[in-house]
């Protein structure tokens, strides 16, 4: 097998509840997650040697390689299979980078499966969630994709059932959001947040909409809101359009609404957006 082509999906976080600080750094969190059709593609070849990452557009931000999600995929498979893997990966970024989306562990799952796949490696689900959980929280979860509530720092996953069809309408602001950063900002604030999943939950498995989209909920809204601004003004102007409901998702600053099937119109202006839709995995072989 010469090459592989992934798409990388993003997720929206229908709730998030912050349930306080572990002692190795970590929250402890309750979120329920969706994959939705907003993705990265990934172009998985094998090379010469040594490991080549080039990005589309060009100037898209990517740091320094050494802490970029795709590296440290490539760099855990060498390490966990012990042989050389030589490796050329093109990523076409199409979700937007510190907006919430997940599009970095989006992308680290795709090359976790992409270079199993391309090298036979062999591991299984269980060894690919375990690795991924070294590079970030929202790893294991887009591994799988769909829907599922995460719980612990969002390793321990429990599928739900998918929600009704609906369409998300997505905006990002300009300035995006340091995860980090606003979680220090939302320990300083030291208030309680909202006990959204549980009501969420109920919602998927009751099957109904418009109750899905009444019980959204983010702890860190309105932190990073307080910091951005837009974060409440891209959700005021959505439910003014007509959204059943509307929220930031992760840390932000990306807001969606929820809307009818084929109802996600609105007039709102952002650097970034786009309508979606919720699908059913997380990484998709093309």
């Amino acid at each position: 097998m010469g090459g592989v082509l992934l798409r990388a999906c993003a997720k929206v976080n229908y709730a998030l509840e912050v349930r306080g600080l572990r002692g190795d750094g970590y929250h402890e969190i309750s979120s329920v997650l969706q994959s939705v059709s907003l993705a990265d593609e990934l172009e998985i070849e094998r090379s010469r040697g040594g490991f080549e990452l080039f990005f589309e557009p060009e100037g898209v931000e990517i740091g320094p390689l050494e802490e970029n999600t795709v590296y440290k995929a490539w760099a855990l498979l060498w390490e966990v299979s012990g042989h050389e893997l030589p490796t050329r990966i093109r990523l076409h970024k199409k979700i937007p980078a510190g907006a919430g989306l997940g599009g970095g562990s989006a992308d680290a799952a795709a090359v976790l499966v992409g270079m199993n796949e391309l090298f036979g490696l062999g591991l299984d689900a269980e060894k690919l969630r375990t690795i991924g959980a070294r590079i970030g929280a929202d790893v294991p979860f887009c591994l799988s994709g769909g829907t599922a509530l995460a719980q612990g720092v969002g390793e321990i996953l429990t599928p739900l059932p998918a929600p009704p069809a609906h369409r998300l309408l997505i905006a990002k602001p300009e300035r995006g959001a340091d995860t980090g950063g606003i979680y220090r900002a939302y320990d300083e604030r030291r208030t309680e947040g909202k006990a959204s999943a549980p009501p969420v939950v109920a919602a998927l498995r009751s099957g109904s909409l418009t109750e899905l989209a009444g019980a959204l909920g983010n702890d860190l809204e309105p932190v990073t809101a307080g910091l951005v601004p837009e974060v409440a003004a891209h959700k005021r102007e959505m439910l003014r359009a007509g959204a059943l409901g509307a929220a930031m998702t992760g840390t932000g600053t990306a807001v969606y609404g929820i809307f009818e099937d084929g109802a996600a119109e609105a007039s709102l202006r952002a650097p970034f957006l786009g309508v979606y839709e919720p699908v059913g995995a997380g990484v998709m072989m093309l």
